[in-house]
């Protein structure tokens, strides 16, 4: 008897996978045909693409668990998506993985503002928690850039932080309890709506996991009430260098800011261009935010212009009312998007300690001159935490590996002078192989271990994160 064309075998291997999905999910939740899998061929790092085997859509926690059930005991690969903004290529399939979206699991399970937190599906959108409970004169602290559209599953598995990180913290620490699937189908919860779980840190072992160890269905919140008012001064200066430097006076004198950007010259005028924001044409600007009573901000805001002025600045601009504000923001807030607007871009994450932001700058200028591609930086200066854009043109064969060679010896930059590799976007798949520059093999195998602990299999997004040579033989086993 003839033996099937492996083509023929893949193609009846797919077909059982989606039987067995819609016996236990609604038939619209199981997506497999290949015109409509296209949409989930890659995430915000779009320079690299695969469409997947199909895509799932469950609306809630008991359908992740028999989908992933499934998945286990067929062997097939998973890839969790929330909204598919990474910037690492953390949700990007390969071509025999289902990807598991959670976007149709978007609701606010309880809110309690006596003990000031939210629970919700993971699905929902970043923007729309705070949205669930402002009027209520309450929010939800961490803000990516992307936070209209990324869902809190993709900000929990990236450890994902914001503008107001340099106050109130990245995901891990506001984040109270989840409730997970591990890829055998069996439903965890972890943390809760108290301060501290007792026993194993789990959660801090989920949070920043990158989708590898269960995939996030419900996830517990701290809230915290709205400040009084907060005020925004617009800085600008005749260096990055400069810049930079005020930056690391700033946080060396003790004061704490709710934030503080910085944009140099391309991206200001890119955003400029694409916003209308009323920035100035100059090298480089810090915007600078502290929040609380008329009376805390008239004195921060003193002691940091105070500061400020040492580095004499070109000029200073603070916010006269609420419209300036915005207005000030709309700028920072548009910036990624205004760079799209003029060329392709890698957008990398390196966190450095602040005291090496004029170092580091400058080494991002000279280097840039070396590879010959130019460089915006618009990035959370009050933690250190880099976002160089890389501009090339991925239409010119060998300027996307041009690209990534210079963005790696950016990131090594960033680990030789104490940083590290990622502050908020992850290392999916475009960092992986650079996990060698900073773990040892010794503790990128400990690593591993967890995984083996909770992904046996190695099912759960299982070619991100970790050196493919490392993994390999895990991942074959």
């Amino acid at each position: 008897m003839q033996m099937p064309e492996p083509k023929a075998q893949v193609l009846a291997r797919k077909a059982e996978i989606v039987a067995r999905l819609r016996g236990v999910l609604p038939r619209d939740a199981v997506i497999d045909d290949p015109a409509e899998t296209r949409v989930y061929e890659c995430d915000a790092l779009s320079a690299y693409r695969c469409p997947p085997l199909c895509a799932v859509l469950p609306a809630s926690t008991e359908e992740v668990a028999a989908a992933l059930k499934i998945c286990y005991e067929m062997g097939v690969p998973v890839v969790p998506r929330g909204a598919g903004t990474s910037l690492a290529g953390g949700s990007m399939p390969t071509a025999d993985a289902v990807i598991l979206g959670v976007a149709r699991m978007n609701d606010v399970i309880e809110v309690d503002y006596a003990n000031r937190y939210i629970r919700v599906q993971s699905g929902r959108t970043n923007l729309s928690v705070t949205g669930a409970v402002e009027t209520d004169g309450f929010f939800y602290a961490p803000d990516p850039s992307s936070q209209l559209a990324c869902a809190i599953a993709g900000n929990v598995a990236m450890n994902s932080g914001g503008a107001h990180c340099l106050k109130y913290g990245v995901t891990t620490n506001n984040l109270l309890g989840v409730t997970l699937v591990t890829m055998e189908g069996e439903i965890l919860h972890l943390g809760g709506a108290h301060l501290d779980a007792g026993r194993l840190d789990l959660l801090g072992v989920i949070c920043g996991s990158e989708g590898q160890l269960g995939v996030v269905t419900e996830a517990t919140l701290r809230i915290l009430p709205k400040p009084e008012g907060a005020r925004p001064v617009l800085m600008w200066f005749d260096s990055n260098e400069v810049a930079g430097a005020c930056v690391s006076a700033i946080i060396k004198a003790g004061v704490l800011p709710v934030a503080i950007e910085f944009m140099d010259r391309p991206c200001i005028r890119a955003t400029e261009a694409f916003a209308k924001a009323g920035y100035p044409d100059c090298e480089a600007l810090l915007i600078v935010e502290v929040e609380g009573s008329d009376a805390e901000i008239t004195e921060q805001l003193g002691l940091i212009l105070e500061i400020a002025r040492g580095f004499n600045p070109v000029e200073l601009r603070e916010a006269a009312d609420e419209d300036q504000a915005k207005r000030i923001w709309l700028g920072r807030k548009s910036a990624f998007g205004a760079m799209g607007q003029i060329n392709d871009y890698m957008c990398l994450d390196g966190t450095i300690p602040v005291s090496q932001l004029p170092f580091v700058l400058r080494r991002i200028a000279e280097m840039s001159k070396e590879f010959g591609l130019d460089v915006g930086n618009v990035f959370h200066a009050g933690d250190g935490n880099m976002h160089p854009l890389i501009l090339y043109n991925a239409n010119e064969p060998g300027q996307l590996e041009l690209c990534e060679r210079f963005g790696a010896e950016i990131l090594k930059l960033c680990v030789e002078v104490g940083g590290c590799l990622t502050g908020e976007h992850g290392v999916g798949i475009e960092k992986r192989d650079l996990m060698h520059v900073q773990f040892a093999a010794d503790d990128l195998d400990i690593q591993m271990r967890i995984k083996d602990v909770f992904d046996p299999k190695w099912l759960l997004n299982a070619a991100k994160v970790f050196p493919l040579d490392a993994s390999a033989p895990r991942r074959v086993a």
